[in-house]
């Protein structure tokens, strides 16, 4: 039998492992749920919000392809939050996405991580779970108001970018976010009209319910939509992220210069079908020939212009993976803007994506689009 000495130095040491077990256990927990501060120096923005924000079901969300738009463009973005999470094709980690929460519990903490982080850029796309839980979405609207009085209390000097949420596969569900998303418009004139820095964001209508993996949360395809619309949109408000760095435009040209493009894979020249001056035609691969349909000029204003007065374009404005390039009358717009990258790459301003053949085909005729980067030879050009 264990005499009382013993078995009082026995509990003590098994209090005292268990002590030390807990406390080990608060550790590890804690290091899952902070952010390691992946800070670059550069413009701080803030993604903000739920599940959809963090990323469910692909980690890193629309954060995935937003990055790689500002990689390849140039731009120098430090996101900040006390979140982290996301692939190693995602540079920086952290965020404010918060799986689950509503407006209200947003607002709750809002003010502390702002002091705490103060972003330049806050990027907000809150209200689905106001949906889902059924939680007096009447009155959410008014719950966005405040949100949105909070942030530019707090960092007054911030680009507030407030995105009407994206669809729901269910109808009902779906009809009261349609309501809500209709009185954002009204929200943010007025903020504005307040002298604030707030800009709405269309994200509703960028994607469809064939874009959800689970009728709540986007797909990869549809993170990467909502990725082209924050980039368009931040890109429509100067300094919002910066200013590109030095995105490598080719030393083999020089505005003014006419010159044939072509694809590194191929061996052959970007090429408007036959000659023709109709517009939106796509533009192909061909044998290079030196002819006049094949001859781009690149302007100080990131044109490529064919025949003096038309521009390449990315067809319908369009900012997402498979929009077809073709050429259109010079109009001085985003999609019509291209930056010329010492790694072969040309990128659309207005997207990100990379000028790209079809398939990664070779043969004459292969059509061109707008691509994600991927760093493969039908993505890679030169000036000649």
């Amino acid at each position: 039998m264990m005499s009382r000495g013993r078995r009082e130095r026995w509990l003590a040491a098994i209090l005292a492992a268990a002590t030390a077990l807990a406390a080990c256990v608060t550790v590890l927990v804690l290091g899952t749920a902070t952010a390691s501060a992946e800070s670059n120096g550069g413009v701080k923005v803030m993604p903000l919000g739920d599940s959809i924000t963090d990323g469910n079901a692909v980690p890193g969300g629309y954060r995935i392809g937003l990055w790689q738009r500002f990689a390849t463009a140039g731009y120098k973005v430090d996101f900040v939050g006390s979140l982290s999470n996301g692939p190693a094709s995602l540079g920086d980690h952290d965020h404010e996405g918060h799986s689950g929460w509503r407006i209200d519990q947003i607002d709750a903490n809002i003010t502390g991580w702002l002091n705490t982080y103060q972003p330049h850029t806050v990027l907000l796309h809150i209200g689905t779970n106001d949906v889902l839980q059924n939680h007096d979405v009447a009155n959410a609207p008014n719950r966005l108001s405040l949100l949105i009085d909070h942030i530019t209390a707090a960092v007054p000097g911030a680009e507030v970018f407030v995105a009407q949420i994206i669809p729901l596969a269910n109808a009902s569900q779906n009809a009261e976010v349609r309501t809500f998303n209709a009185a954002l418009p009204g929200i943010v004139s007025s903020k504005v009209a307040a002298g604030k820095h707030v800009h709405l964001v269309d994200m509703y209508d960028a994607l469809t319910s064939a874009d959800l993996s689970d009728g709540v949360h986007p797909n990869a395809a549809g993170y990467d939509k909502m990725a082209a619309v924050w980039y368009s949109a931040l890109l429509s408000v100067s300094g919002s992220i910066g200013q590109p760095g030095n995105p490598g435009q080719s030393p083999t040209t020089s505005p003014g210069s006419a010159t044939a493009i072509v694809g590194t894979a191929s061996g052959r020249c970007v090429d408007v079908p036959g000659g023709t001056q109709t517009l939106g035609t796509q533009v192909e691969l061909w044998d290079c020939n030196g002819r006049t349909n094949q001859q781009w000029t690149s302007t100080s204003a990131g044109e490529l212009r064919v025949y003096g007065g038309d521009c390449l374009d990315a067809s319908g404005q369009g900012a997402s993976p498979g929009t077809k390039v073709v050429i259109w009358s010079c109009n001085g717009q985003a999609n019509q803007q291209w930056r010329l990258n010492s790694n072969g790459t040309i990128t659309g301003a207005g997207s990100g994506l990379c000028l790209d053949a079809t398939g990664a085909g070779t043969a004459d005729g292969t059509l061109l689009e707008l691509w994600t980067c991927n760093g493969q030879t039908n993505q890679q050009w030169t000036l000649h």
